[in-house]
């Protein structure tokens, strides 16, 4: 019997592959490019970009940003994370650097891991994976994040514990930046979101029901 998801567009979480060389190479799906002065992100229902908010400062996403499909911060990534009471429940997020201009999102790309960054946001685990665009020659070099010069790693850091600091009101901001990574501890991350998401969603034709209307990055 036909799965009825084929007469469908597939939904970005849950019916695109994270990859069959992850996690040292995943897919990504993009929701928000570096000059996307709005925040998009993925509805969870429907699989669409939705409108979520301006960008809180006048600092724009430094890097491609999505997340990896099949993913999911649960209790194995939570617990990568120092002082973490809980994974996020979102697909793990990815930033993608690339040398050339990408000006569109609702892309599907691979990317290499190299790094990341461990976030707080209200004691929940939000790691950010830092990747290179896989069939870019010029970020070859680029194996771990310590191979990225450290302007580009401190740049996607400061945009982080930045990015939703209330500046319209009392300067309150929820994120803490609790360190960056290199790649094999990606990898590890990366693992464990898989596991997150095999133990949460199971049958991988239950590609929607038991989430949440939209997801917070």
């Amino acid at each position: 019997m036909a799965n009825s998801f084929d007469k469908f567009r597939a939904h970005p979480w849950h019916g695109l592959p994270v990859g069959e060389n992850a996690p040292e190479i995943v897919e990504a799906y993009i929701e928000i490019t570096p000059f996307d002065a709005v925040k998009y992100e993925i509805d969870k229902q429907t699989g669409y970009l939705r409108v979520d908010r301006p960008q809180g400062s006048s600092a724009l996403p430094p890097t491609l940003y999505g997340f990896i499909p099949r993913t999911y911060c649960g209790d194995r990534v939570a617990a990568l994370t120092p002082r973490a009471e809980i994974g996020d429940k979102d697909p793990l997020d990815i930033c993608i650097l690339s040398q050339q201009r990408i000006a569109r999102a609702e892309v599907v790309m691979s990317a290499r891991v190299v790094g990341g960054i461990r976030l707080l946001d209200d004691g929940e685990a939000d790691d950010k994976i830092v990747a290179c665009l896989a069939n870019d020659p010029v970020f070859d070099y680029a194996k771990d994040l310590k191979n990225l010069p450290s302007a580009v790693v401190n740049r996607i850091v400061h945009y982080f514990a930045t990015y939703k600091m209330d500046v319209a009101g009392d300067g309150t901001n929820s994120i803490e930046v609790v360190g960056t990574y290199g790649a094999e501890e990606a990898h590890q991350v990366v693992r464990a979101s898989m596991e997150d998401y095999d133990e949460k969603f199971g049958d991988i034709d239950r590609r929607v029901s038991g989430v949440d209307d939209r997801r917070d990055v």
